[in-house]
């Protein structure tokens, strides 16, 4: 009876200690200030806004509830990230904030259950970067005069990271000279990108065959605290 009583007490107490716990925070779409207002998201976190690395998780929202569809490491721009709406172009920044997501490009074939609109580069396919020039923040094909290559990606050129891609929203619909130009979710490179976001190959093939436009996709960048966290966006 005695060791009953000692068994029942050890419970009880285990019982009021896991009732104590603290709820899980929810999942992190659901404390961002915006999602985008469809039933898909992108998030991309670092810790910190000088770090190089993060995590890109895809989410859908399901009954109500955000529930992740997948996760891989990220990288991030070799200087960090920085606010997007005070962005400056070449300062090889990521930008934080919450960006739609206008259509996918690649050097190779959009892979099985690709349903964004995909584009493919080829030789004659630019990224027009240049201040001076009317298509800034803008695809050319062929490049323009008032575009001059020095100032723009010659996307073919970058067949690793091009392979697959998606065009990043950030200063595209109404673009802001001296910025930023040419920001996309695309494959990894050697190391830290110029701005952008990079996954794997894998990831990325996966992340095109899981968006689905008809569901408004949109991709948050940001940090996990401070004035850039991904929460305020």
């Amino acid at each position: 009876m005695r060791r009953c009583l000692v068994a029942c007490s050890v419970l009880l107490a285990l019982a009021a200690l896991t009732g104590a716990r603290p709820p899980a925070d929810p999942p992190l779409p659901q404390r961002l200030a915006d999602t985008g207002g469809g039933s898909q998201l992108i998030t991309a976190e670092a810790s910190s806004t000088g770090a190089t690395t993060g995590t890109v998780t895809w989410w859908n929202l399901r009954s109500g509830q955000w529930v992740a569809a997948g996760s891989a490491p990220a990288r991030f721009g070799a200087n960090g990230l920085t606010e997007g709406s005070s962005r400056e172009q070449g300062t090889d920044t990521t930008p934080t904030g919450l960006y739609d997501l206008p259509y996918a490009f690649g050097v190779a074939a959009a892979p099985p259950g690709t349903r964004y609109p995909y584009r493919r580069v080829h030789e004659g396919s630019w990224w027009c970067e240049d201040n001076a020039a009317r298509a800034y923040n803008r695809w050319v094909e062929p490049r323009p005069a008032d575009c001059r290559a020095a100032e723009a990606e010659h996307l073919i050129t970058y067949p690793s990271q091009y392979v697959r891609a998606l065009v990043v929203g950030f200063n595209y619909h109404r673009p802001v000279h001296g910025r930023g130009a040419g920001i996309f979710l695309h494959v990894n490179g050697r190391g830290a990108t110029a701005g952008c976001v990079s996954v794997p190959a894998a990831a990325m093939d996966r992340i095109l065959g899981w968006a689905d436009p008809a569901r408004r996709p949109h991709l948050a960048i940001g940090t996990g605290s401070g004035p850039t966290a991904i929460t305020r966006y």
